[in-house]
C-alpha cells in the first residue's frame, strides 16, 4: 500500500478551509485513508507546528485547537509514533495555562522516568509530579 508523510500545511488547508481547492484535494486524501487506500504518517513535530500556527496565525481558541488536534491524533488511519505522548500531552495542555511544548516534554519526562527538569521556564512548576530547577 501506498504510504505518504503529511506535513503541517495539508492539516492546515484541511482544518481552516482558506484555500477551498486545496480544502478539497485534503479531505479527498484523508477519505482514501479512511477508506484504507492509503497509509499516512506524520510526526510530533508537524502536531506541535500545527498547533503553534492555529494559535499565532490562525487565531483560533486553545480550546478548539485541542479539540482539532484531538481528533486527528485519534484517527486511527494516521500514524504518529508519539501518538500516546501527543494525546496525554493534549489533556494536560488542555488542563493548565502552560504551552503545548512544555505539556509534551512533561508527558515525555513522565514517561521516560524523569521527575526533574533543568529549566528557567516556571511553566513546569505546576505540572504535578515535575521538579524544575534553575543551573
Amino acid at each position: 500500500m501506498e504510504r505518504k508523510f503529511i506535513d503541517t500545511n495539508i492539516f492546515l488547508r484541511f482544518l481552516t478551509k482558506d484555500d477551498p481547492s486545496k480544502y478539497d484535494k485534503c479531505k479527498e486524501l484523508f477519505k482514501r485513508a479512511m477508506e484504507g487506500k492509503i497509509n499516512l504518517t506524520t510526526s510530533s513535530l508537524v502536531i506541535a507546528e500545527l498547533i503553534g500556527t492555529l494559535l499565532s496565525y490562525y487565531k483560533v481558541s486553545k480550546a478548539d485547537v485541542i479539540e482539532k488536534v484531538s481528533i486527528i491524533v485519534g484517527t486511527e488511519t494516521i500514524h504518529i509514533p508519539e501518538k500516546d505522548i501527543i494525546a496525554d500531552a493534549l489533556i494536560l495542555y488542555s488542563r493548565e495555562n502552560i504551552d503545548y511544548i512544555d505539556s509534551y516534554n512533561a508527558v515525555f519526562m513522565k514517561q521516560n522516568g524523569l521527575n526533574e527538569i533543568l529549566s528557567y521556564d516556571s511553566d513546569f512548576d505546576v505540572i504535578d509530579g515535575i521538579k524544575r530547577e534553575e543551573p
